[in-house]
């Protein structure tokens, strides 16, 4: 990772939780501790965030409580090969003209590349997929109504009757935190709230995550297993894995890591 994106990441983690660890921000920026504190004291110069001991902080506070979890700026520097030949495989799916529903996220944020040559109409909860698709595709796009959560642009509704109870849809892609025996897991109540509230809304639900997400856990449980009826997800997954969710039913799509490359759709 170059020093401008290593940045952008330390900048964006501490304005996520105002106070990150040394440990924390070479785990998210791959760099060495001598690298990162040499960052930290290069934005520390530039007062673009305040170096205590131990880590950073940020300057000024949030001017309210975010989502939990890492921003939309860090996860998207993630597993990008994994990610695109993901979201790749799930437009594939698609067929020219039907309702779906995107739910926010960096992996499905990767299919706004594939969907600029079809035509589709999209319901999103993310300010960033419906930006691209309306600038840069033909489908028709509808956005959710609420507050937009900066960190992880994402628009949520603290309303049960918004615009979401109107739109039907035949799919509905989304990622997740985490997936394990109990199903897809989320860390915050609020992103709970609001998926589910979409997931009520589509006849079939398609999960995008890379294989590292089947390791991850969290407190909160999003859905069961069994709603879900297909995971897209990379070649890195268990045999075990796979063998629990084809016991849940769940149809699994392995794809090749560099298929997106392959297909052309590599950014």
């Amino acid at each position: 990772m170059h020093e401008k994106d290593r940045h952008r990441v330390i900048l964006s983690a501490v304005q996520d939780r105002s106070l990150v660890t040394v440990n924390d921000l070479c785990s998210l920026t791959g760099a060495s501790e001598a690298t990162t504190r040499r960052d930290i004291n290069t934005l520390d110069e530039q007062k673009r965030l305040r170096r205590v001991r131990g880590g950073a902080e940020a300057i000024t506070s949030k001017p309210f409580v975010g989502l939990a979890g890492r921003p939309f700026s860090v996860n998207e520097t993630m597993q990008i090969a994994e990610k695109q030949a993901i979201a790749a495989a799930a437009v594939e799916i698609c067929e020219d003209g039907e309702p779906i529903i995107i739910n926010g996220g960096t992996t499905t944020f990767q299919m706004v590349h594939p969907l600029a040559s079809r035509r589709m109409q999209v319901f999103t909860n993310s300010f960033p997929i419906a930006e691209h698709l309306l600038k840069n595709t033909q489908n028709t796009v509808m956005l959710s109504g609420g507050i937009i959560y900066r960190e992880q642009n994402i628009i949520l509704s603290p309303f049960d009757n918004d615009v979401t109870r109107n739109f039907y849809a035949k799919r509905m892609f989304m990622g997740a935190q985490g997936i394990g025996p109990l199903g897809l897991m989320e860390q915050d109540p609020l992103l709970i709230q609001a998926e589910q509230k979409l997931i009520g809304q589509a006849e079939e639900l398609i999960v995008l995550v890379d294989s590292s997400k089947f390791g991850n856990r969290s407190s909160l449980v999003l859905c069961p297993l069994e709603r879900i009826d297909t995971i897209i997800t990379d070649e890195g997954i268990e045999d075990r894995t796979a063998a629990m969710l084809e016991s849940a039913d769940v149809s699994l799509i392995v794809v090749p890591i560099g298929a997106a490359q392959k297909d052309g759709v590599a950014s």
